[in-house]
């Protein structure tokens, strides 16, 4: 029997096992149990956390502890048990605080001219190395295309140039016009901007630029305004390759630093779109010099636990998070408002898995396997607090049969859809599917996969363990609405909202879709929990050689 067939069958047995074998009775407390996500529970914690009083809830703030111990009472009271192996609620974890502090013009020099750019018009740029100082003398400026090396696609940017010492400028995203090449128009790892600086380090650069453009980013350069100001947190700094720094750079800009060179950026890139590129040096160089303001705080994942109901399977877990942090406070809007609420992103989400988590408390018999609720930290610093529960789990990833992850809700209506990160990755799909189905509705996968939002938010962690994951989405076929109006209203979201102090809650919200994408969300895992088997990647997905060692670790 071949691989393929062991997953088609196995991802039968989940189905039939979770959705087409319940009794009556069981129907009947699932039924009920469903009954308690409500738009009244959810909308009173969406308000609370992202109420001004919790400062935005940027990690190690007032406003975080705050926010952190709100959430813990609020698992307490929906009958959840402490979830970390101490018996308490939260998973602490070290952070460092990294405030750079750039010069008032960036100077490059080259070909008899010289240009200045300025910080936040033109580029936003943080210290790398954790150190109270950056300083990079006469660096010449290489364009190294996509910066990207992936031997399985017989790629590399870095190909017989040497960039050792050098600032790298590269462009965003991904090879995107070939389905067969990486994935087409859907981003991978290889297009986010963590991979790029970690491989510019890796190939000893001392500072990496990235070209912004909001097609190739998928929102507008005041996201990195707002997300790049102020102190960065980090976990502290490991043994993997670090620059000086990383820096973010407008197009305009861009395109006058290469003009600098006396060559055209488009041609540049169009240079790069294929195999046979070579990185460019510009002759353009550059020094930095820059303060760091260096300091170590601490905030928490927070966790909470159902212990399984089945003497065996409940040592397996199906987990479901949400992060509760935001970016905090900042410079001050038009208004003078400095406060990052993050209601939408991600107090609703936080609400939305609090919601599932009350229904399945409420079983009169608890789910065979366990469900833990983690609500991580730090996620809008680069995913850190799911990365430290990846690392420091308190179930082996062996034995995490599923992660579940839910951020920024339908807050729309009604939708004939869900939207499904991570569809056709794993047999979760067909669990999905099932469960969405008997909502009437169908499930589609990510609709704007330029955006690469598997790998921007905290399942991806996950997945790196080994754990299947499933990111569930609001859907954008409006009930009532016409054609292309939920696309358009998360396009507007994105421009107006996403990241900046006006995503505030709004009483007039229509969580309608919201709770029944959170009723999906609380079948899907109670299936998980519940099935003989639990799921299981797809043959050949990149994630399903690390899951069969987890497996196996598991094991022994």
């Amino acid at each position: 029997m071949n691989c393929r067939l062991l997953v088609a069958l196995s991802t039968l047995a989940i189905v039939a096992a979770s959705c087409g074998s319940e009794k009556p009775a069981e129907k009947s407390a699932v039924e009920t149990a469903a009954q308690l996500i409500t738009e009244e529970f959810v909308r009173e914690i969406i308000a609370e956390i992202s109420s001004d009083e919790y400062e935005g809830r940027g990690p190690a703030s007032d406003g975080d502890k705050k926010a952190r111990a709100y959430l813990a009472n609020k698992m307490a009271e929906i009958g959840l048990e402490p979830g970390a192996e101490d018996g308490s609620w939260e998973q602490p974890f070290g952070l460092v605080s990294v405030e750079t502090h750039p010069p008032d013009s960036w100077k490059f020099s080259g070909h008899n001219q010289t240009t200045l750019f300025k910080p936040w018009d033109d580029f936003v740029i943080n210290g790398d190395l954790q150190q109270p100082r950056v300083d990079v003398t006469d660096a010449e400026v290489v364009f190294a295309g996509y910066g990207i090396q992936a031997p399985e696609f017989d790629w590399d940017d870095y190909a017989d140039v040497d960039v050792n010492g050098k600032i790298v400028l590269l462009m965003n995203n991904d090879p995107d016009w070939d389905p067969d090449l990486f994935a087409g128009d859907t981003r991978l790892w290889y297009g986010r901007w963590d991979y790029k600086f970690l491989t510019a380090a890796k190939n000893g650069a001392v500072g990496a630029i990235i070209i912004h453009t909001t097609p190739s980013a998928g929102y507008p350069f005041q996201v990195l305004q707002t997300s790049n100001t102020g102190p960065q947190m980090e976990l502290p700094i490991g043994d993997e390759p670090r620059s000086q720094f990383t820096s973010f750079m407008t197009e305009v800009a861009s395109k006058s630093l290469v003009a600098m060179a006396g060559m055209d950026l488009d041609e540049l890139r169009e240079a790069a779109h294929h195999r046979e590129f070579k990185p460019v040096p510009l002759g353009v160089t550059t020094s930095i010099g820059m303060d760091v303001t260096i300091s170590a705080v601490q905030t928490a994942n927070v966790l909470g636990l159902i212990p399984g109901s089945d003497p065996v399977l409940k040592d397996e877990v199906v987990v479901y998070t949400a992060h509760h942090d935001h970016l905090g406070t900042g410079p001050a809007d038009d208004s003078g408002d400095t406060i990052y609420n993050g209601a939408r992103d991600n107090a609703s989400g936080v609400a939305e898995v609090l919601a599932m988590a009350r229904a399945l408390a409420s079983l009169p018999v608890a789910p065979r396997r366990s469900i833990l609720v983690c609500l991580v930290g730090a996620e809008e610093q680069g995913l850190l607090g799911s990365e430290w529960y990846a690392t420091h789990p308190t179930f082996p990833p062996g034995k995490i049969a599923a992660n579940l992850n839910f951020d920024s809700p339908n807050i729309f209506g009604k939708a004939h859809d869900l939207v499904y990160i991570g569809f056709g990755k794993t047999s979760i799909d067909a669990i999905v599917e099932s469960v969405a189905g008997e909502q009437g509705r169908v499930v589609t996968p990510d609709q704007f996969p330029y955006k690469g939002s598997f790998y921007r938010s905290d399942q991806f962690n996950f997945a790196k363990i080994g754990v299947p994951a499933a990111y569930l989405k609001p859907g954008t076929d409006i009930v009532d609405r016409p054609p292309g109006w939920g696309r358009e209203q998360e396009d507007e979201h994105t421009e107006n909202n996403y990241h900046q102090q006006s995503d505030e809650y709004d009483p007039d919200w229509n969580l309608e879709g919201l709770i029944e994408d959170a009723i999906v969300g609380f079948r899907v895992g109670l299936s998980i929990a519940n099935a003989d088997e639990i799921p299981t990647w797809n043959e050949g997905d990149e994630f399903e050689a690390v899951r069969l060692e987890a497996l196996a670790a598991a094991q022994e």
